[in-house]
């Protein structure tokens, strides 16, 4: 899974990037720059730990979420130009969207706007989002109509009737994750990767003081909180990063001390598998304990293929028995003879903390 984190300059992304990943970048590296920094941080998982006690492998191999930190956007660079070909390769090919916007104030920081409005902010960027798209649906209907001068491809026909839909859904400035799309329509546009049909993860970059108020802050965003593929959340990045760089005990104090109940990289990755409807299930053995990331109804054979595409391919059977009743037993032997161990075939789907033995034959 990739998210890339966007948002204005002195929004505070590179603060949050290191806060997740534990990373000391600069926090004033990318004034101008158009690079992104990376990295992957793997996802805690309680279940992976009590699994990697009983089985002692060799590996233990968590799931991971790469997070891309991506340059500042400048809103009024954009509308003369256009987003730069690096950053929409870089933001087309992620999974969801983490735009951050700034609530906190801080007079040695200036913001490009000269005034603090988190949701004027987030406005803003959306807007830059779905002129991004728009130019996009209208290049694409161009090249369809003068191949339609010269044969009228049914196809072609379809396409071009779908994109008007989504051209004029763009012009009222309403992101496309909005627009109800067939499953066809969805293949046909999927090759875009549209920046407005990407889910959303918002996250308000809080003052320290704001911790303990962050119900009042967020009740500006609740449309945000309404939407389906959007999630929102407040955290005080500055903080956060302070906090990744303490040991664990340290750490555990200080959250204490501010009432904060569980990590931004916890609580973060948290919305994104529930907003990308994301599951774990388990490998194990004494080579490796593994914990791997499928999406949410998918059946065995296609998560068989997450490991390898020899296991999809070549899928005969999976061996299953789920985290909740391997633990009081520890043991595969006495699940099986417990009968909580069971063999599944093609259309199964695999449930989260599901503990799987694929058996396949090439």
């Amino acid at each position: 899974m990739k998210i890339g984190i966007v948002g204005l300059p002195q929004s505070g992304k590179t603060t949050l990037f290191n806060a997740l990943t534990g990373a000391e970048i600069d926090t004033a590296q990318f004034s101008g720059k158009a690079e992104a920094h990376r990295a992957v941080v793997h996802v805690p998982d309680e279940r992976l730990e009590l699994l990697n006690d009983i089985f002692e492998p060799k590996k233990k191999t968590a799931a991971i979420i790469e997070y891309i930190d991506m340059a500042g956007l400048t809103t009024t660079e954009q509308k003369k130009s256009g987003f730069s070909d690096q950053f929409l390769g870089q933001i087309r090919l992620v999974d969801a969207i983490l735009v951050l916007v700034r609530s906190f104030a801080n007079e040695a920081i200036p913001h490009p706007a000269n005034s603090i409005d988190p949701l004027r902010d987030l406005k803003d960027i959306e807007a830059e989002f779905v002129i991004s798209d728009l130019s996009i649906v209208e290049n694409r209907m161009d090249r369809l109509q003068r191949q339609m001068k010269a044969k009228k491809a049914e196809t072609d026909v379809r396409e071009y009737a779908f994109l008007e839909k989504c051209k004029a859904f763009l012009e009222e400035e309403k992101p496309l994750r909005f627009l109800d799309m067939s499953a066809d329509e969805e293949m046909m546009v999927r090759g875009y990767q549209f920046l407005t049909q990407k889910p959303v993860i918002v996250v308000v970059n809080i003052d320290e003081s704001d911790i303990q108020k962050e119900d009042d802050v967020l009740a500006l965003f609740q449309p945000y909180a309404d939407d389906p593929l959007a999630a929102v959340l407040a955290i005080s990045a500055q903080i956060e990063m302070e906090i990744q760089q303490l040991s664990g005990e340290e750490a555990e104090i200080f959250q204490n001390e501010l009432g904060i109940r569980e990590s931004a990289m916890g609580r973060l990755i948290r919305e994104s598998y529930d907003l990308l409807g994301l599951i774990s299930f388990f490998t194990v053995g004494s080579d490796e304990v593994r914990a791997w990331t499928i999406k949410q109804a998918t059946k065995a054979p296609l998560a068989a293929g997450a490991i390898h595409t020899d296991f999809e391919r070549g899928f005969i059977r999976a061996e299953v028995v789920h985290y909740d009743d391997f633990m009081p037993r520890k043991s595969l032997p006495q699940c099986k003879t417990d009968g909580v161990m069971r063999l599944e075939g093609k259309d199964y789907i695999v449930k989260d903390g599901d503990i799987i033995n694929f058996r396949f034959a090439i």
